[in-house]
């Protein structure tokens, strides 16, 4: 499922690729999944009129949203939800089963929608629209875009209280995270994942904070992450290459790239998670 920062990786992709493009076709596949696809606007008509020949003029982030503004005055808002693959193909490529969304422009082939759940969601709207019902909201700490003083992160901490694996899950606390990165991002400032929240020294903190960010710029500049059975391919359809560098995320029974202890996996919730348990405290 695309994390924040494979949406990120998108939203520049799409930013460089198809802003300025006008959109001279829109098919809404006549799969019965297609219409999950765009369930605020009901008819496919109606949304295929709400795009027929405008323009991208600007693509823009909130939180895992993406919301691409028209010369229309309307914005595209898309959600990938869990499988949901952005792509820019050419327009005499194939067609992949489970593709929902079709855009074909005037130049340049065109933007395609898959997902085979589907999980994803597509609206387009005005501005008020997509505020109503929420789009352009980000629940918790965006931190690819809100720059957070380590003293004011500290406080969130210390009002939370939860174990800390919790907390970097928590989308009202940080936007995106997911499993992956939040194993990666503990492992990175030596913290365990049930650490009290609010039991952290300034120190823990600090280090806490700069594994963040730290981890999320190494992942975008390896272009995210694809991992599993639906990984993550950016616009062109190539993946992402941080797999290569993670340190704990599914690397049981190898060593620890600090102390060289075997990582080890431990029952979390509903699944699993990974840690060193020499460095990890």
């Amino acid at each position: 499922m695309p994390a924040l920062v494979e949406v990120e990786v998108l939203r520049r992709d799409l930013e460089r690729e198809i802003v300025g493009r006008r959109i001279k076709d829109v098919e809404v596949t006549n799969a019965r999944n297609a219409m999950k696809v765009i369930p605020k606007h009901g008819r496919r008509k109606e949304f295929q009129a709400l795009l027929d020949q405008a323009k991208f003029e600007k693509v823009d982030r909130a939180g895992k949203r993406l919301l691409l503004t028209l010369d229309t005055g309307n914005v595209m808002m898309v959600d990938l939800g869990e499988t949901g693959q952005l792509l820019k193909t050419s327009a005499t490529g194939d067609v992949e089963t489970h593709t929902h969304l079709v855009l074909t422009f005037t130049i340049g082939g065109q933007l395609r929608l898959v997902d085979p759940k589907p999980s994803s969601e597509v609206f387009v709207g005005s501005p008020d629209e997509i505020a109503t019902h929420g789009y352009d909201s980000v629940p918790g700490i965006d931190p690819l875009e809100q720059q957070v003083t380590w003293p004011h992160f500290s406080g969130m901490l210390e009002e939370r209280e939860q174990p800390m694996k919790d907390l970097l899950m928590d989308e009202h606390f940080i936007v995106g995270l997911g499993n992956l990165y939040s194993d990666e991002i503990l492992w990175t400032s030596a913290l365990r994942y049930d650490r009290p929240s609010n039991k952290l020294t300034s120190q823990d903190v600090r280090r806490l904070y700069r594994a963040l960010i730290e981890t999320l710029q190494e992942s975008l500049k390896a272009r995210g992450t694809s991992w599993g059975s639906t990984a993550f391919t950016d616009l062109t359809g190539v993946p992402g290459q941080y797999q290569l560098e993670l340190k704990v995320f599914e690397r049981e029974g190898e060593a620890c790239k600090r102390c060289r202890t075997p990582i080890v996996q431990e029952k979390y919730r509903e699944g699993v998670t990974y840690l060193c348990p020499q460095c990890q405290s």
